[in-house]
């Protein structure tokens, strides 16, 4: 079983996006919800994740992006992190440590 942590940083202004909805889906129902701290990041948006495929979806309103959605693969480590960077005008993502 794993963790799932988030951090969402508007790299525009070099600051941590606070207030921002995240949502974790599995076969389309939303099975946990978030919304990032003052430092931009929810801890552990869900725990205890069987292997399989999710959709992690981030609500950015005031942005050009409003909704940012990532299908990520969830296997046998027991930790991940995805950080997502946003900018007015486009958005980068990846697996952090």
């Amino acid at each position: 079983m794993a963790t799932l942590s988030t951090h969402v940083l508007d790299t525009a202004s070099g600051r941590p996006a606070s207030g921002v909805a995240v949502s974790l889906e599995q076969d389309g129902a939303v099975i946990a919800r978030g919304v990032t701290n003052a430092d931009g990041r929810i801890a552990e948006l869900a725990g205890s994740l069987a292997p399989g495929r999710y959709r992690l979806v981030f609500e950015l309103d005031g942005r050009f992006f409003r909704r940012v959605a990532l299908d990520v693969e969830i296997g046998a480590d027991p930790k991940y992190h995805v950080p997502l960077l946003v900018t007015p005008f486009a958005v980068t993502s990846y697996r952090g440590s």
